[in-house]
């Protein structure tokens, strides 16, 4: 089997990123001496990026993208696209977990300073691929190189982020209402993955109608959805009158990571920004609605 390797940018990029990556996971696996499970969700992070790369590369060294199980016009931007949003969460959480706090200039300090370096180098050679390898004007490419796809990726994954705070600790079951934002969550997030894996396993043919308007009624629904969740939560966790707490508490200033008030101001700013995420991914759709009548 001949091996093809023709360098260009996006290969340059992905190399990059893999290096990076690498670099950051060894130098924590090291001397970073984690004991928190956000150490070990920071590894994943950069071990996962890496490996993905890696076979990505390998794939079209060997020319076996005929042969993927998937489609290989929207498989690597989507991947490039989770990657570096991944690399890009764990370069805000590390050093939020690990360097906050500690001062001196001892072994385990230097190496959490060095991963937390190679993590941003990463993040920023994956948004380089995305570039490279998003749509140009005129170009014939899968829907995850356009920009809606890439926004159906950015929604899940902050969906996902979402989760994580709403979940440690519970605090959507103190009223209907914000049982309500919890299923908005879920129910967007379903959808948009599914849209992701029909995309990259080339199954929208599968649907009763056409994959565009179908995109663009589930962005109109998703920005209601999500307008309603953006007004709803911080009512009932920051209003007074509805049980919430306006103020920071003082103990926030000396927790551990980010105190239970704080991943409740997250979950708001998160739902205002899925909302304009949303809301962009409906202009696009509509969009591409009246391109294709």
């Amino acid at each position: 089997m001949a091996i093809v390797l023709r360098t260009s940018p996006l290969l340059w990029a992905r190399v990059a990123a893999m290096v990076f990556a690498c670099v950051a996971f060894s130098v924590a696996l090291y001397g970073a001496q984690l004991t928190h499970g956000t150490g070990d969700w920071c590894i994943f992070c950069w071990s996962f990026s890496f490996v993905g790369t890696l076979l990505i590369v390998l794939v079209e060294m060997f020319g076996l993208q005929t042969r993927a199980p998937v489609s290989w016009k929207n498989f690597p931007i989507t991947f490039a696209c989770y990657a570096s949003l991944l690399c890009l969460a764990a370069s805000i959480i590390f050093p939020l977990y690990f360097l906050k706090g500690y001062t001196g200039h001892n072994e385990m300090i230097n190496c959490r300073i060095v991963s937390t370096v190679f993590s941003c180098l990463a993040t920023i050679a994956y948004l380089s691929e995305v570039s490279l390898s998003k749509a140009r004007p005129g170009e014939v490419v899968g829907y995850m190189a356009t920009a809606p796809g890439l926004l159906k990726v950015c929604e899940t994954f902050v969906a996902c982020i979402i989760f994580v705070f709403i979940s440690d600790p519970v605090s959507y079951d103190q009223h209907g209402a914000t049982k309500w934002c919890l299923a908005v969550y879920c129910i967007c997030f379903i959808l948009s993955a599914v849209i992701i894996v029909m995309c990259v396993g080339e199954c929208t043919g599968c649907l009763p109608i056409s994959f565009a308007r179908f995109l663009s009624t589930y962005a109109l629904l998703a920005v209601g959805m999500y307008l309603s969740a953006t007004i709803i939560w911080p009512i009932y966790q920051f209003d007074n009158n509805h049980g919430g707490d306006s103020r920071r508490p003082s103990s926030c200033g000396s927790s551990f990571g980010l105190c239970s008030w704080d991943k409740l101001l997250a979950i708001s700013v998160l739902s205002a920004l899925n909302f304009i995420l949303y809301l962009a991914d409906l202009i696009y759709s509509a969009r591409l609605v009246i391109v294709t009548v």
